[in-house]
This record gives C-alpha cells, sequence and structure tokens, in this order.
C-alpha cells in the first residue's frame, strides 16, 4: 500500500507503531485558560464543580434568573447563592428541561484543600467532550527536549556539529545575555534546535524542501493524544484503588534560604489528575526517516521506539539525581509564614536511585524538564533564570519548587512524573 506526500511521489507505509501504557502517581496538563472566575466552578467541602455554562445560562433564563448570573459573572462573584436559590440544596444534581445534567459528573473535581477558600483554580485540559487527557502534542514536546538533550550530552557519538556542541551554546548565551529576555521564546531555536532539527537534506527527489517544518526529522514521529482519563475503580494487591481521580489541590511553591532552610512562597489551587493510568500510540515512519541527511554530518539518535524511550530514561534519570540532592539539603521548616513546610514524604519518593520514571510532563517539570538547561554551567543557568524569570541571585536555578497537598494537609507528591510501559 502506498500514500502520496505533497509533490506528488508516492512512499510506501513502512510503520514502527506501538501502543504505551502511561501512568503517573499525579499530573498537570494545563488548558489555553489559565485560570477559572470564581462563576465558572463551585466549592463544596468535597467536590469542586465545573458547569455546563450553555446548559446552565439556558436552566436560568427559563427561570427569569438570567440577568443575576449576568451580574455574578460581570462582579467575578461566586454563583453559590443563585444555584440554592433556583435549585434548592441538591443543585448539584439538577437537569435542564431535555434531562441534561448542568454540572455533568466528568467535570466534577474531588476537593483536597482541607477547606481551604479556593481562589484562582487553574483547571486541567479537556477534549471537546469535557473530558480530562494527555494531548500528543505535549508528549512529543517533552521527547524533543529530551532527544536534544541526548544529542548534547553525546556529542561525539552522534558527530553533533561543532557550532551547536554546549560550550559554544553557552558562549554564545554569555553574549547576548543583555537581549536574552527579548527573545527567550525563541532563543533556544537559533542557538541549537535549528541545527538539531531541522538543518537536513531529504532525498534528492525531495531536495527541494527548504529549511523548516518539512526538514525537521521528528515529522517522522507521530504521538496520539491518550485515551480520556476516565474515573474508575481497580483492584489493586487486594484492594480498591480508584484511578484518573481528578482532584483540586493546593499545591505548594516553596524555595529556600541560604542556610538551605525551606521558604514559603504561595499557595496554587490546581486542577491535577491522581493515579494516572491511560495510553497512548507512538509510531516511527521509518521510511521517512530514511530521507533525512544532516547537512553537516550529524547521525540521527533512534531507530525505533526503544531508542526513543531509552533516550527519555536517560533524560529522566538525569532530572531525578538533581531533584534527589535538592531536596536531601533542604531543612523543613514548621514555621514557615504559617505554614508547616514538612518534606519527608518528598525526599520518600526521591529515595530510589534508579529512577523509576520514564519522563517528566505538564506542570511543576520546570526549567529542567523543559530546557537542555542541566547541560549547562550551574552558574550560566542562574543568570539565565535571573535574566528570564524571577531574580534569586546567588542561587541555584532552579530555586523554588511545586509540591502537591493532601487532604489531610500533608506535603506529599511532586507532580508531571509518568511512566511508559509497551502494550504493544
Amino acid at each position: 500500500m502506498t500514500v502520496a506526500i505533497s509533490n506528488g511521489l508516492t512512499k510506501p507505509e513502512v510503520y514502527e507503531t506501538t501502543q504505551i501504557q502511561l501512568t503517573s502517581p499525579i499530573l498537570h496538563i494545563g488548558s489555553e485558560m489559565q485560570r477559572l472566575s470564581p462563576f465558572e466552578y463551585v466549592a463544596t467541602p468535597k467536590f469542586v464543580y465545573r458547569p455546563n455554562a450553555e446548559v446552565l445560562a439556558r436552566s436560568l433564563y427559563k427561570r427569569g434568573r438570567l440577568p443575576d448570573y449576568l451580574y455574578a459573572i460581570q462582579e467575578r462573584q461566586s454563583i453559590f447563592p443563585i444555584l440554592e436559590q433556583v435549585f434548592g440544596d441538591d443543585w448539584f444534581q439538577a437537569r435542564d428541561e431535555d434531562g441534561q445534567p448542568i454540572f455533568p459528573k466528568v467535570t466534577r473535581s474531588l476537593c483536597w484543600t482541607n477547606h481551604r477558600r479556593i481562589s484562582d483554580l487553574r483547571p486541567m485540559i479537556r477534549n471537546g467532550f469535557s473530558q480530562l487527557y494527555i494531548p500528543g502534542s505535549s508528549i512529543k514536546g517533552a521527547i524533543r527536549t529530551a532527544i536534544a538533550y541526548h544529542l548534547l550530552k553525546h556529542r561525539d557519538r552522534y558527530s553533533v556539529p561543532p557550532a551547536v556542541r554546549v560550550s559554544e551554546i553557552e558562549d554564545k548565551l554569555r553574549k547576548t545575555m543583555g537581549n536574552l529576555r527579548q527573545k527567550a521564546k525563541f532563543a533556544d531555536d537559533t542557538l541549537f534546535m535549528d541545527e538539531l532539527f531541522t538543518n537536513f537534506e531529504l532525498l534528492p527527489a525531495l531536495a527541494n524542501y527548504k529549511q523548516g517544518p518539512n526538514t525537521d526529522f521528528m515529522r517522522a514521529i507521530q504521538v496520539s493524544d491518550t485515551a480520556p482519563l476516565l474515573e474508575e475503580r481497580l483492584e489493586q494487591k487486594g484492594r480498591p484503588i480508584a484511578v484518573n481521580l481528578p482532584v483540586v489541590a493546593e499545591v505548594m511553591i516553596s524555595s529556600r534560604f541560604p542556610d538551605y532552610q525551606a521558604k514559603y512562597r504561595a499557595s496554587l489551587f490546581v486542577e491535577l489528575v491522581r493515579n494516572v493510568k491511560t495510553q497512548f500510540t507512538l509510531s516511527i515512519d521509518s521510511e521517512m526517516l530514511s530521507w533525512f541527511r544532516h547537512r553537516n554530518g550529524m547521525k540521527l539518535p533512534f531507530q525505533s521506539v526503544q531508542d526513543i524511550l531509552n533516550i527519555c530514561q536517560e533524560f529522566a534519570q538525569d532530572q531525578w539525581d538533581f531533584e534527589h540532592d535538592y531536596w536531601v539539603a533542604l531543612k523543613d521548616n514548621p514555621r514557615a509564614a504559617g505554614k508547616d513546610l514538612n518534606f519527608s514524604e518528598v525526599r520518600r519518593i526521591y529515595e530510589p536511585e534508579i529512577c523509576p520514571f520514564s519522563l517528566r510532563l505538564g506542570w511543576g517539570s520546570g526549567m529542567n524538564g523543559t530546557t537542555v538547561g542541566l547541560l549547562l554551567d550551574d552558574q550560566l543557568r542562574s543568570q539565565i533564570r535571573d535574566t528570564c524569570g524571577i531574580k534569586a541571585p546567588g542561587f541555584e536555578a532552579p530555586k523554588s519548587r511545586r509540591t502537591v497537598t493532601h487532604s489531610d494537609g500533608s506535603i506529599k507528591y511532586v507532580p508531571g512524573w509518568v511512566k511508559f510501559k509497551f502494550l504493544s
């Protein structure tokens, strides 16, 4: 079987397609909407509800209360009083005249905030059916960073061009540091990413392509969105366990004082998924991959899905080692601005020497998970942070961390670590 490509040539379908199970203790992938306004959710001691806005507005219109709802929106007020007045104590079970739920169960999250008032709720990404999921673009983006890290770390093995080796990248960064803030979003493209990923010629018949997306060897990798993260109950070791459990939790942002005592900075309220278990498809178009010839002789770092997972694992291990050292050095602080910063559970997570995860995804993965920063000189990495982010002169980068608080008030989880397992 053959498929057509843009200039009329055909190519055989030569794919390695693998179903991969993705699991994670706790995860957050941000949505286009960074924060929800007070009228977009209702928090109770047990659950946080998000209404179907269209169904809710239609129901309130038929009951003559739409103006009150619109006023609450305008004033950024809670809609809870209106719901109680119109639908009664069981407002969360209300339906419209067609039987559609105003508060669908799929948009409900367990409340882990220990009775703290939720403000500036940060939602998890959802698909068109309001189901939680992980976009393939998020997974592929993290894989891309892992591949860049791998190429730069093993420069001799892959004949990485001298102009984009780590020492050269560091020199260019030092020389352009003054302008880095204005160009931060695309700085890595000109520094090394374009050379690593797009400076390729294709087969002679396709050589008329200009350098850009068409000459990016990551075209040969396809990553699907995951299956929806639907809450369900499973038995594990003889005990029931909830998987894909949506929760709204307090996320603690902390850093440290010069003596390594923990310092409280802020709290955020975030929608996360606990005990993630889903799957996605990762495919390599082997025929397409064979088209790519680097203009400066660099070798491609993978030929199989297993190669890619090995690259991800190596990147995860280096992040894991860095995080382990940070948390071992940090001292708990029971009196930090009214917070008990006890990170014993976090240190327990990082006890194993071998990283048990395959990659770090999404929110909380930080500077080290989204850049090749761990390959750079420590002082230079701090300068980049001070230039592009929140200044912390004299401290390592990153200085702060995000940890997730359990419903009992204890600091118990770190977000973003995921494990990949072959299913087929």
